[in-house]
C-alpha cells in the first residue's frame, strides 16, 4: 500500500502543498510581526502621569510591559512575579533619555490627565507637558484658559507656513543659485586649468563669468536678507509648558510639527492622527538621524536606483540570452559561457559591490574625471559613489537572473513552430521578432521580477557604490541636467540598517525600522504585481497568435 502511493506521487504532492502551507503562515506571521511592532509610529497612545515612592513625577506613554521573577529568599525553588513597565518619557533635552523603567510597585499613583499635550517638535523628540502660556517675544499674551489652544493652534500655523517658506527658501531657491555659482566657477576653473585665461577669449570669457556670478551673489544676498526676516517671524511666538514634575520649558512655535491631546481624542482625531503619520512618513524628509519624520528620499531613490538597474539589465540580459539560444553554434564555448552565467547568479552579493567599487567608480569614473573633468582633480565628479555605479552594479548582480530565465523561456518554444515559419519563407529575425520573442515574454519577464525582486532588496553592494545616510540633494531635480546620476542617494534598505543598527538611540528608532522594513516589502510586492500583471496581459495577447 505505502509503495502504491509512493509511486503514485500524491504523497509528494501533500507534502510539497503542505510545506507551502507553512511558509505561507511564516511570511505572513512575520508580516503581522512587522506591522505591530511598527504600529506605534502611526497609533496615537495615551499618555500616563505617575508619581513614584521616592516623590518622583514622570509623564509618558507606556512603551513595554513584562514580567519580573523575583526568587524567595528562603525556598529558592518559589518564585513569585512583579510587573515593570518601560515607560516614554520624551523631554530628551531635559532628561537625557527618551525610556525609563519603573517597577509597578515602585508607583504609588497613576493618572490619564486630559489636559496633558503631546508636542512633536523638529528636534529633541517629543515632549510631554502642561501648555500654560502663549507667548509672543518676552510677554505672555495668553495664559490658560478657554481659548488658549485656539490661539495656539492659529499661531501654529502661521509657524508651519514660515518654516516651509525658509525650507523652500533655503533648499529651493538659495540652493539654486549656489548650484549655478558652482557651475560657473567650474567654467572658469576650466579655462584655466587650460591656460587660456592668458587670451583676449579667454579674459573676456572670465569676465563675463565674473559679472554673472556678481549677480547671483546679489541675488543670493537679497535671499539672505529674507530668510533672516523670515526666521524672525518664525521666533516670534513659543509656548510655555510644565512637565509632570513641575518644572518650566519654553518651545518656540517654530520649532513645533504638531500638538496633540491623546487623552481626549475621539475616533475621528485618531482617524486624522493616522492620516497625518502616514502622510508625513511617506511625503517628508527624515530628521533626528533619521529616527523621525519621513522616509520619502528613501523611496525616490529605491524606485529610481531599480527603474536604472532594470533599464541596464534588462535588455543586456535579454540579447545575451536570445544569441547563445538563437544564434551561437551550440559548443564548448557557449556551455562554458552558460556554466559562468549560472556560476554568477550564486555570488555573494558584496563581491559584485568589490568589482562595481574597482571597476565602475575607480577606473571608469576616474578615466571620465581625467578626460573630461582634470580641473576639478583631485576632488572626484564621476570617480566617486553614485546612482549610476550604483544601479551599474545591481544590473550585473541581477542580468544572471534575466540570462537564465530568458534561455529557459526561449528553449520552452516548440521547435516546430520555427520550422514552420521559415518554411513559409521568414527570416530568422523575422521568425524570433513575431512568434518567439512574443511567445517566451511571458517567461522573460518572470525573470525581469525575480531581478527586480532581489535588486530592490539588496543592500551590500551598494555600501560602497554610493548609498548614504542622509543625501542633501535628490538625483532628480529642477537645475540643469535634471537627471544627477553622479550624486549619492538614500536607499530603503540601507536605511532600515543604519536606523536599526547605527542610529544614536535605537529603541526610539525601532518603530520607524518596523515601518521601513513593511514599506519596502511592500515595494518589492508592488513591483511584482505591476510585472505579473504585464506578463498576464502578453500571454493572453500572443497565445492566440501563436500556437
Amino acid at each position: 500500500m505505502i509503495k502504491k502511493i509512493i509511486k503514485s506521487g500524491d504523497l509528494f504532492i501533500w507534502f510539497t502543498g503542505f510545506g507551502l502551507a507553512i511558509t505561507l503562515i511564516m511570511i505572513a506571521g512575520l508580516l503581522l510581526i512587522i506591522t505591530a511592532n511598527g504600529s506605534e509610529y502611526f497609533l496615537p497612545s495615551k499618555i500616563i502621569q505617575v508619581r513614584t515612592t521616592t516623590g518622583e513625577n514622570f509623564a509618558g506613554e507606556i512603551n513595554q510591559e513584562e514580567e519580573i521573577p523575583i526568587h524567595n529568599s528562603i525556598d529558592s525553588a518559589t518564585t513569585k512575579t512583579d510587573y515593570r513597565i518601560k515607560l516614554k518619557t520624551g523631554n530628551r533635552d531635559l532628561y537625557g533619555f527618551d525610556f525609563k523603567w519603573f517597577d509597578k510597585n515602585d508607583i504609588v499613583q497613576s493618572s490619564y490627565p486630559d489636559s496633558i499635550a503631546l508636542i512633536e517638535r523638529v528636534s529633541f523628540g517629543n515632549f510631554y507637558g502642561f501648555i500654560t502660556k502663549l507667548k509672543r517675544g518676552d510677554s505672555a499674551v495668553y495664559s490658560l484658559g478657554k481659548d488658549l489652544f485656539d490661539k495656539i493652534e492659529e499661531r501654529l500655523k502661521f509657524a508651519t507656513d514660515i518654516r516651509n517658506q525658509i525650507t523652500d527658501l533655503e533648499k529651493n531657491r538659495i540652493g539654486s543659485i549656489n548650484y549655478q555659482i558652482e557651475s560657473i566657477r567650474n567654467e572658469i576653473q576650466k579655462i584655466q586649468f587650460n591656460h587660456l585665461d592668458s587670451t583676449e577669449t579667454g579674459q573676456r570669457e572670465i569676465k563675463n563669468y565674473n559679472s554673472k556670478i556678481a549677480n547671483l551673489q546679489t541675488n543670493y544676498l537679497n535671499l539672505e536678507k529674507e530668510d533672516d526676516s523670515l526666521k524672525t517671524l518664525a521666533g516670534l511666538y513659543s509656548i510655555v509648558v510644565k512637565t509632570a514634575e513641575g518644572s518650566e520649558k519654553e518651545i518656540l512655535l517654530s520649532d513645533i510639527i504638531n500638538i496633540f491631546f491623546p487623552n481626549k481624542m475621539s475616533l475621528l482625531d485618531k482617524a486624522r492622527f493616522i492620516f497625518d503619520k502616514i502622510a508625513e512618513f511617506l511625503f517628508s524628509e527624515p530628521r533626528e538621524s533619521n529616527t523621525e519624520g519621513g522616509v520619502f528620499p528613501a523611496i525616490f531613490g529605491t524606485i529610481m536606483m531599480v527603474i536604472l538597474m532594470s533599464i541596464f539589465a534588462v535588455p543586456l540580459g535579454v540579447i545575451t540570452a536570445l544569441y547563445m539560444r538563437e544564434y551561437a553554434k551550440q559548443g564548448f564555448t557557449v556551455q562554458t559561457v552558460r556554466i559562468a552565467v549560472n556560476n554568477l547568479a550564486g555570488v555573494p552579493s558584496i563581491v559584485f559591490g568589490v568589482f562595481g567599487l574597482g571597476f565602475f567608480i575607480y577606473f571608469v569614473g576616474g578615466t571620465i574625471d581625467q578626460l573630461f573633468y582634470p580641473e576639478k582633480l583631485p576632488t572626484p565628479t564621476w570617480g566617486t559613489g553614485g546612482i549610476l555605479w550604483a544601479s551599474l552594479t545591481l544590473a550585473l548582480l541581477t542580468v544572471p537572473v534575466v540570462i537564465v530565465s530568458t534561455e529557459e523561456a526561449l528553449a520552452s518554444i516548440p521547435r516546430g513552430i520555427r520550422e514552420a515559419a521559415l518554411a513559409l519563407g521568414s527570416t530568422k529575425w523575422q521568425v524570433i521578432r513575431k512568434i518567439v520573442l512574443p511567445s517566451a515574454m511571458p517567461g522573460i519577464l518572470t525573470g525581469i521580477i525575480l531581478a527586480m525582486a532581489r535588486g530592490a532588496g539588496e543592500v551590500a553592494p551598494l555600501m560602497i557604490t554610493g548609498v548614504v545616510k542622509l543625501a542633501p540633494s535628490l538625483p532628480l531635480d529642477s537645475n540643469f541636467p535634471f537627471f544627477h546620476l553622479d550624486r549619492k542617494f538614500m536607499h530603503l534598505g540601507f536605511h532600515i540598517y543604519d536606523v536599526g543598527f547605527q542610529s544614536p538611540n535605537v529603541e526610539a528608532a525601532l518603530p520607524m525600522v518596523y515601518m521601513t522594513t513593511l514599506l519596502l516589502i511592500f515595494i518589492v510586492i508592488l513591483l511584482n504585481i505591476f510585472a505579473m500583471l504585464a506578463r498576464n496581459r502578453l500571454r493572453k495577447k500572443y497565445q492566440s497568435s501563436t500556437f
